[in-house]
Formats: C-alpha cells, sequence, structure tokens
C-alpha cells in the first residue's frame, strides 16, 4: 500500500464548500471544469433548513429546501478566482465557506 501526503509548502490547503440551488448543477460543475487549479471535486444533495425566504409552499410545509453541496480541495490564493465568477458563470443564491485542512493525503494500493 501506497501513501501519498500533500506537501504542505507555503501555500496553505482548504476545503471551499459551495451550497447552490439544484438547478445550478450544471451550470456550476461545467464552471469548476474549466478551472485548472481545481483538480476534482465532491458533490451531493443536502437539505437546508431556517428561516429562508423565497421558499416554495411545499418547502414552507416540509419545512427544508433541497439544495446541492460541493466540496473542493484547493489551495487559498484559489479561492478568489473560484469565487469571482460564480455569479457570471453559474447564477445568484451561492453560499459558500471555507475551512483550513490540517492534513490531506492518498492512500493507494
Amino acid at each position: 500500500m501506497n501513501t501519498s501526503t500533500h506537501e504542505q509548502t507555503a501555500e496553505e490547503i482548504c476545503i471551499l464548500m459551495l451550497n447552490i440551488a439544484p438547478e445550478l448543477e450544471e451550470d456550476l460543475v461545467e464552471y469548476l471544469l474549466s478551472i485548472e487549479q481545481i483538480v476534482g471535486f465532491s458533490s451531493y444533495t443536502v437539505y437546508g433548513h431556517g428561516q429562508q425566504h423565497g421558499l416554495s409552499v411545499a418547502e414552507q410545509v416540509s419545512g427544508r429546501r433541497k439544495r446541492s453541496q460541493y466540496e473542493l480541495i484547493v489551495n487559498v490564493s484559489t479561492i478568489p478566482l473560484i469565487l469571482s465568477g460564480l455569479a457570471e458563470a453559474v447564477g445568484r443564491d451561492i453560499v459558500y465557506w471555507q475551512q483550513p485542512v490540517s492534513n490531506f493525503g492518498r492512500i493507494e494500493y
């Protein structure tokens, strides 16, 4: 079994989370794949809960809104590049946050 760990140089890595409306998925995937600094990402369905404006009647009754969430592990310096084009390439109603990553690697056989 081989293991590799991300060599942390002066460049810090983080996880960028993007939370979007499901109808924006195709545009977001196309946009993310067009940025060469992004080598991959994960996506999954989530449900948002809270006092959000603009909920449909069904969402108001169920108390939740279906969303799509994307996780990207990227260099911190790449974040402004990614965020700067989101509104134009993908649309609005995008929630994002970033968290530091203390270690990152891959276990391969």
